[in-house]
């Protein structure tokens, strides 16, 4: 008689996007091996992270964005306990300990801890009306205040800021941006792409206040404003914060990992303790930290690898080229790679005022290194493949910026006559100036 071996028990700390997509990536690989036993600190079952703008906006109910509800988790026989964060994690004798007292030991440990809202030491952070916008909680009291109050701020010009901007403005709040940077999403624009989507965005209602340094909360108990350090002073009953996320890291330090920014790992997703993985907003490999989806879908397939013990299809993580693709308000805009360029880059930029459409590219060696597009970005796609790849453009070269459908046209053909030369972000850059029809981004 062959005696089934007995499975092994892996613990997630963590029930967020990137812990339980790889558990589905495991559960395809490998679904006996493990048993299951899932912690999260949210008293909900997983849901699209992402999504929470719009349920804010009023476009999807709470219920729309959950990507695993109970059932799932029955049907693979996962332990589920929510509400329960883990406090500690006792390395020697291999058990985890929640909130709650309960206790789970694992002979493999996967950490998704994701990342904290960065909040800086203000005066009146505990006045009623302040908080931040990142889970289900946060939305819930953000569209509590805009039933019965009328004017918000959002500190914070970034991805998240402006989202939450959107989401408060078709509320009927009215809403006023602090961004302590001169342009909009830095991050990911280029600064001629970033004043263009500011242009738009006003005109749909936000209000802008740019080199904002915000000093104070004002208010007694529920906030009614903000103080900047220049003297001027913003009205609003509602005050979110939305300057960034830090790595979660607090668990992990405490039982002793290698910490830098987040939670160091190898190429294999295991950090300094060879049973413990992590992954997603809570990790630092190779000294970058990610806060966008598609590095945690990568991790998820390098650690769910390991995780399986297949070595005939073991895989490594080798970093993410990183790629925002976004609408606010109805405005697309997409980057990816290296778009600021510098002194061995050369930049290409495409105008057409008419359509409202921006294009930067970033070139280095023949290579395509970097994109910003503003507008229309059907062709972000294309553009982040030839990222991806890294192959020479040769033909493509000259009619690259318009797109790949009329690409190939340009092939062979002198470069057009209004292509001139100018300076922009420490590239050399060739700047083309067309409205007309037939030279339109497709």
């Amino acid at each position: 008689m062959t005696l089934e071996r007995p499975k092994e028990r892996l613990v997630v700390v963590g029930n967020g996007m990137a812990g339980m997509r790889t558990i589905e990536e495991l559960l395809s690989r490998a679904p006996d091996r493990y048993d299951i036993t899932v912690f999260g600190a949210e008293p909900h079952v997983n849901y699209d992270r992402i999504l929470l703008s719009a349920v804010l906006a009023g476009e999807k109910a709470l219920d729309q964005i959950v990507i695993h509800p109970r059932e799932w988790y029955a049907a693979h026989r996962i332990t589920l306990h929510t509400g329960d964060p883990v406090i500690a994690i006792d390395r020697a004798k291999r058990v985890v300990t929640a909130q709650s007292g309960r206790e789970a030991g694992y002979d493999q440990l996967l950490l998704a801890t994701g990342s904290r809202p960065i909040v800086p030491p203000l005066p009146g952070l505990d006045l009623e009306g302040v908080g931040v916008f990142r889970n289900i909680a946060d939305v819930e009291t953000m569209i509590e205040a805009a039933a019965s109050h009328r004017r918000a701020i959002v500190i914070g010009g970034g991805l998240l800021g402006l989202e939450a901007a959107n989401g408060l403005l078709k509320r009927g709040m009215s809403v006023a941006v602090i961004h302590l940077m001169d342009t909009l999403m830095e991050r990911q624009l280029d600064p001629e792409a970033s004043v263009l989507l500011q242009e738009e965005l006003h005109k749909r209602g936000l209000t802008f206040l740019t080199k904002g340094e915000t000093e104070e909360i004002l208010g007694e108990t529920r906030a009614t404003g903000v103080r900047l350090a220049d003297g001027r002073a913003v009205p609003g009953e509602l005050v979110v914060i939305a300057i960034g996320i830090r790595p979660n890291v607090d668990l992990a330090r405490a039982a002793g990992l290698t910490i830098n920014r987040g939670i160091e790992v190898g190429d294999d997703l295991r950090t300094s303790d060879p049973r413990i993985f992590a992954v997603g907003e809570c990790v630092e490999h190779r000294g970058k930290t990610y806060g966008l989806v598609a590095p945690l879908w990568d991790m998820a397939k390098v650690c769910a690898d390991h995780l399986a013990g297949d070595a005939s299809t073991v895989s490594d993580y080798n970093g993410t080229i990183m790629a925002t693709r976004l609408k606010v308000t109805g405005i697309d805009v997409f980057s990816a790679g290296e778009f600021r360029g510098d002194e061995d880059s050369e930049a290409v930029v495409f105008r057409d005022p008419a359509r409202n459409s921006y294009r930067r590219l970033v070139m280095r060696d023949d290579r395509l290194v970097g994109a910003v597009l503003y507008g229309n970005i059907e062709d972000g796609g294309w553009y982040f493949r030839l990222i991806e790849e890294g192959r020479p453009l040769g033909a493509l070269r000259d009619g690259v910026i318009f797109g790949e459908a009329i690409a190939a046209s340009f092939a062979g053909a002198a470069p057009p006559d209004e292509a001139v030369a100018g300076g922009l972000g420490g590239a050399r850059q060739n700047v083309v100036r067309l409205d007309a029809a037939p030279f339109a981004a497709p």
